[in-house]
């Protein structure tokens, strides 16, 4: 594995000397603009693998995306080759129909400390709840981005990652009441802790997403990139915008229907994915918001 065809697929050129916040940002940056969060293996009767030689020949030699696991985990080994003090956590992350947090560690996220202090970098959410900048590690401040307002909260050894939303405008009066709109202008997204984990944390649940009926990975295919302005998903034959802040404390999202014919040129012009196999996407009933 080269870090230099890593550099090359996020399509990062910029200054590599420090190890500062300002190369994390960027770092992460170019990472979440140049990968997809996708789970598109899942509905191409493939497997989402993860072993670090599998997830970088998938995302760097065949230009792909993946989910958390997939993706921080490739996001980790770049910043400790290149030098960040880097640790992996584990993270719970909220279903908003039960109204509380998965009991499985479904969610792999890292933090990086840099001078002494820490942040949570983590490029493998997607859609609107995806963080643009790393974020201080530090509880009840307010960090807006532009996606949003991100918050950490602090509770005893648990820390929470909410998001405070905008309004949205939605000009396809059909989908005013879509299942993938985001309904809550404050939204929990997932807990975690800072005990250090390693990739076979996450093993056996790597497994158990992929396979069960119950989880949200199979019932759905999803693909998400962010845009400097915005965020591109496609979810089953549904494709969205979101464009943040189109106007004062307002997210314009447009939505329209792909047919079966469509799916191969969106995925190639909006998410620079080409598949090897052949896609049967899908949009079932678990709750999945973009």
């Amino acid at each position: 594995m080269d870090i230099e065809a890593y550099y090359e697929r996020i399509g990062y050129r910029n200054s590599r000397n420090k190890l500062d916040l300002e190369t994390l940002t960027d770092i992460l940056q170019h990472h979440i603009r140049a990968i997809p969060f996708e789970n598109l293996n899942i509905h191409c009767g493939e497997a989402m693998e993860l072993g670090l030689e599998a997830i970088f020949d998938q995302i760097v030699r065949r230009n792909r995306g993946g989910w958390c696991l997939q993706v921080n985990y490739l996001l980790y080994w770049a910043l400790t080759t290149i030098g960040f003090e880097t640790t992996m956590l584990g993270g719970y992350v909220y279903n908003t129909p039960a109204n509380k947090y998965s009991s499985g560690m479904i969610h792999l996220l890292l933090q990086v400390n840099i001078d002494g202090r820490n942040y949570i970098a983590d490029a493998g959410f997607g859609r609107s709840y995806q963080m643009w900048q790393p974020l201080e590690l530090i509880s009840g401040k307010d960090q807006p981005q532009v996606p949003c307002i991100f918050r950490l909260t602090e509770e005893g050894e648990i820390w929470y990652l909410d998001q405070i939303r905008r309004e949205q405008y939605i000009p396809n009066q059909d989908f005013l009441n879509s299942d993938l709109l985001e309904k809550n202008k404050y939204r929990k997204i997932y807990c975690f802790t800072l005990e250090p984990r390693t990739i076979e944390d996450f093993e056996s649940m790597n497994t158990y997403l992929q396979k069960s009926p119950a989880s949200v990975f199979t019932s759905k295919s999803f693909c998400s990139l962010q845009s400097p302005e915005g965020v591109h998903c496609l979810v089953g034959f549904t494709l969205t915008y979101r464009r943040f802040s189109y106007k004062d404390n307002v997210d314009l999202v447009e939505f329209r229907t792909v047919n079966e014919e469509e799916i191969e040129e969106v995925l190639k012009n909006v998410f620079n994915i080409s598949l090897e196999k052949k896609l049967v996407p899908k949009h079932g009933d678990r709750f999945f918001t973009i």
